[in-house]
């Protein structure tokens, strides 16, 4: 029961265009009997999803620590490949061939990330025996490193970035390098993806600095510290293309997607199609994408990415060869499975489309749901137990890829992704405008996550107009994240919320003590509410379903609503838009009320509370601390000071490693280092002391 739920919900929007699917399904035996998921998570959830709408059975690998994990639960079968660390269990290949071994799996789907773009993997499953979803050993092998895709693109007369396509050796010559190429370059990783690796330098010392970072964290990453140097596009747009091909020499491209709101060179909103790319630049790049492909006999899913400047110019990125985390958009404007096809075309059977077969309908947008603090550098990770988890499942037009469950934990050892949620419309506008909902209606409890950040970028003037780079959030939020900066609209809307929730729960606790209650229907209230350091008036007539407030004596705010109150979503008419707010918390007269996607605290007085008020003292502000902490969990890579050095503020003092990415952490001021608490290869948690300074 609980599969049929899920798979209503994942692919009601995925199968509204199911011409091309059906197509597949009906033209076609059953690719294999049995196929083991080499992953965890959400992708192992969507493999599956697919295979059991085939009739195929599936096979789940864990770890110790994801032995009651949401992918296990929905496998025909499992097997437990390890302790908890990925090194461990699901990036050794000889324990998943064992699986393979016991559970008689036919295929491994590797999903992406861990084995997916290892030629050793396909190696030593061909000698097993067992067949690779996915792309053959040659292209794997070419494709997954950047210096060699580089120079087969330029054989297949793909645009290329200019830049040096061999390894660079040492900081000075990545130096020598970035002079000769010109300021700013992009240092990366040759191995891998997912934005590990990578730096953007614009001088000397940024070089230097980006050249140890990156290669020890593509060590860490992809056991491969090798880098290479190019040109860095500014102002670039990054737009990639999805290709699908099979092993007779068919291949189509399945439209583009827009990945260019990033951080940390990591997506964060991606959508499909562009709101840029027109149908002339969408041919271009479509075909150079399938050259590039039929260049190293490219047999399965791919995608083939470019950055494009304001003149439409495009470069070749990389080729990633598996299957992306933001496929779910390709799908609802194609209506293709591409997982089915990635199954058919390992099993040797035909592409069943050509080129003219692609449709492009609507519009798809997906955001990725992190457990990450957005305040903390647009997302530190954040680990914990799911403690209250319900997606917005309940919308329509709305795609829920994850793989977890209320009580699930996030931890340190993997990916902090909680969701890929995708939404549909016939249009960009109405795509967006069903992501607020969703967004507002998705309720994560027990540890940070990014809906604010996520609320905020969707809502953006400048993204809501489709003027964006890859730059958008360090040019929209130059000062960082701080949660939505209420227009006067939505600040009236969170007035008229807090106080028809604050009278309503005085209505239901005096009638739950049997005391008469002290505000009749549609009798006048004065209430003082406090709100980001300032406070209003609020003079209001309530009634058990709706509040007329005036806001400072000149703002007038209608809020219908049936809310019950022990509900966490809170849905209202505010003026006559609907309006979602969630309830955080409440402690006494103080309340947490979610609002555009960001938590608000609201103190709510009567006048004599009011005025009392007025004598407390303030907190004076302490200003930096002397002391150093980390701002998430990890593993300290390395203190590059010691006791008695002096220190300035803004000074990258220590290295701190959490979920595969190495994070600089710096001074908040100056001063002498007194104590360090703290040495190279200890796990921190959240808020652990690194260093203190002298006083």
């Amino acid at each position: 029961m609980a599969y049929r739920l899920l798979r209503k919900h994942s692919f009601a929007v995925l199968l509204k265009n199911t011409r091309l699917v059906r197509h597949a399904s009906t033209t076609n035996s059953k690719p294999f009997g049995k196929v083991l998921i080499a992953n965890r998570g959400e992708i192992a959830c969507r493999v599956m999803e697919t295979c059991r709408r085939l009739g195929i059975k599936t096979v789940a690998v864990y770890s110790e620590a994801d032995a009651r994990s949401k992918h296990v639960d929905m496998a025909d079968e499992a097997v437990c490949i390890g302790p908890a660390p990925s090194n461990e269990s699901y990036l050794v290949i000889d324990k998943v061939i064992e699986a393979c071994r016991q559970t008689g799996a036919q295929a491994v789907h590797p999903g992406y990330g861990f084995l997916s773009e290892n030629y050793h993997f396909y190696e030593d499953l061909e000698k097993a025996g067992i067949t690779f979803v996915g792309p053959n050993k040659y292209a794997l092998q070419a494709m997954g490193d950047k210096i060699e895709s580089k120079r087969i693109g330029v054989q297949a007369k793909v645009n290329v970035i200019p830049g040096f396509d061999g390894v660079v050796k040492d900081p000075d010559e990545a130096v020598q390098l970035a002079e000769s190429i010109g300021y700013p370059v992009m240092l990366k990783a040759s191995a891998g993806g997912g934005g590990k690796g990578m730096r953007i330098a614009y001088n000397e010392k940024e070089v230097r600095s980006g050249f140890v970072l990156s290669s020890q964290e593509a060590a860490k990453s992809f056991n491969d510290d090798r880098l290479l140097i190019e040109k860095f596009v500014e102002e670039p747009r990054h737009i990639e293309i999805q290709i699908m091909a099979d092993s007779h020499g068919n291949c189509v491209y399945l439209n583009e997607r827009e990945c260019s709101v990033q951080r940390r060179n990591q997506k964060v909103v991606e959508e499909a199609p562009s709101p840029f790319i027109d149908p002339d630049t969408r041919a271009a790049m479509g075909q150079q994408a399938v050259m590039l492909a039929k260049e190293v006999g490219y047999n399965s899913a791919g995608t083939v990415e470019f950055l494009v400047d304001k003149h439409k110019n495009f470069y070749f990125l990389e080729m990633n060869t598996r299957l992306q985390v933001e496929h779910p958009i390709t799908e609802c404007i194609t209506g293709v499975d591409l997982v089915e096809l990635m199954l058919r075309s390992a099993a040797g059977q035909t592409l069943p489309l050509e080129q003219k077969d692609v449709p492009l309908n609507g519009w798809a947008v997906e955001c990725r749901v992190y457990a990450e603090d957005p305040y903390k550098n647009f997302g530190l990770p954040s680990i914990g137990l799911l403690s209250n988890y319900v997606e917005p499942k309940q919308i329509n037009n709305v795609r829920c890829d994850s793989g977890i469950k209320e009580g699930s934990e996030i931890s340190i050892y993997y990916d902090s992704m909680i969701c890929k949620l995708v939404t549909y419309g016939k249009d960009r506008a109405s795509a967006l405008n069903t992501m607020d909902k969703a967004l507002d209606s998705y309720v994560i409890r027990g540890l940070a996550h990014n809906i604010s950040l996520l609320r905020d970028i969707c809502d953006n003037p400048n993204f809501r107009a489709g003027t964006i780079t890859t730059g958008f959030l360090p040019q929209e939020y130059p000062e960082g994240f701080h949660g939505n900066q209420l227009k006067v609209q939505e600040l009236d809307e969170l007035l008229a919320g807090v106080a028809f929730m604050h009278l309503k729960r005085d209505e239901i606790s005096r009638t739950f003590l049997d005391r008469p209650v002290s505000l009749k229907s549609k009798e006048s209230v004065d209430l003082y509410i406090k709100v980001g350091g300032e406070k209003h008036l609020v003079t209001g007539l309530y009634d058990t379903d709706s509040i007329k407030i005036t806001v400072n004596g000149d703002r007038e705010i209608v809020l219908k609503s049936n809310w019950d109150y022990s509900s966490l979503i809170y849905e209202a008419n505010v003026n006559g838009k609907d309006v979602i707010f969630q309830k955080h918390e409440r402690n006494g007269n103080s309340y947490k009320l979610q609002h555009c996607g960001t938590v608000f605290s609201l103190d709510v007085k009567t006048e004599l509370e009011n005025q009392l008020d007025e004598h407390m003292l303030e907190k004076p502000d302490e200003g930096a601390s002397p002391m150093l902490r980390t701002p998430m969990p990890g593993t300290v890579i390395s203190v590059d000071c010691k006791v008695g050095d002096k220190v300035f503020e803004g000074q990258e003092v220590a290295v701190i490693e959490a979920m595969k990415l190495q994070n600089a952490l710096t001074m908040g001021k100056g001063g002498i280092v007194k104590k360090i608490h703290v040495s190279p290869g200890q796990n921190l948690n959240e808020d652990d002391l690194i260093l203190e300074l002298e006083e």
